[in-house]
């Protein structure tokens, strides 16, 4: 990797900056978002590039903490940091320290009131499927494959029953009974072209595995293994098969939006390449 002369750069004149990252990321070998001291995650590698670049331990935050194998199209970090440089060329540092599967590509300069999770009020996430007789190597790391016939007017009938104010706590994984399980959802659509098959969730936020183990669900109904019901049975706890029914694979799974309500009204200043 060429070095990078940060000697040359005029210096900024406020010391405490609110920063937001828009990052895009292959999940593949990451124990998800959230720092682990003993593995590789996304945090950690957003930690490490900034301190190379500013040289102080600094804690980032993001809107979604996606789970290991999970990746991200437009995930939105926060940090505080103490840097003298213009945004421009923070994003390009940081570019330059992170590794190849993990890449920023908007940079803001935020008011000190904005937060990547707290102000966020919406996450989309898609869940893609291939569909054919035998897998891809190309996709392999990006979509789940299934062989079966699957009938998508079926799922696209069941996940109806997702959307509105639920309890999702029957099909949530790891949740402390003290711990509301209640989410919004305002979209669980199932979409088909040719052999790929998305499925695309939004809400205020998702629990714990929340998305594939209902796609699970899903696929099932799709298969005509289980009854058009079973999501809304499951929902209610009155399906025994729902409480034990598998989970997904990871890397179907993709964060594509953060939705803020006024998020360019606290822009101080920015660095798009998109």
């Amino acid at each position: 990797m060429a070095s990078l002369d940060l000697n040359n750069y005029t210096n900024h004149d406020d010391p405490n900056r609110n920063i937001a990252l828009m990052v895009e990321y292959e999940g593949t070998r990451y124990m998800g978002f959230q720092f682990q001291p003993d593995h590789p995650t996304i945090q950690g590698e957003l930690e490490k590039a900034i301190y190379k670049l500013t040289g102080n331990e600094i804690r980032v935050h993001g809107a979604s903490r996606t789970d290991s194998g999970v990746h991200a199209l437009g995930q939105v970090v926060d940090l505080l940091i103490r840097c003298p440089y213009p945004i421009s060329t923070i994003h390009r540092a940081l570019n330059h320290y992170l590794p190849k599967d993990i890449r920023i590509h908007n940079t803001y300069e935020m008011t000190s009131s904005f937060h990547s999770r707290k102000d966020a009020i919406r996450r989309t996430y898609r869940y893609n499927i291939l569909n054919q007789p035998e897998p891809s190597p190309i996709r392999r790391s990006t979509h789940h494959w299934l062989s079966d016939t699957i009938d998508c007017r079926k799922m696209s009938q069941a996940a109806e029953d997702l959307i509105g104010t639920h309890d999702f706590r029957h099909i949530s994984k790891g949740l402390a009974p003290e711990k509301s399980a209640v989410r919004e959802v305002f979209n669980w659509s199932i979409n088909r072209q040719d052999e790929l098959i998305t499925i695309e969730c939004e809400a205020t936020g998702f629990l714990r595995q929340q998305i594939r183990r209902a796609n699970a669900i899903l696929i099932e109904i799709g298969k005509n293994n289980w009854p058009e019901t079973a999501i809304k049975d499951t929902l209610e706890d009155n399906f025994k098969k729902g409480k034990t029914h598998s989970i997904l694979p990871a890397q179907g799974l993709c964060l594509t939006q953060v939705t803020y309500s006024n998020f360019f009204d606290k822009v101080i200043d920015g660095y798009e390449t998109n």
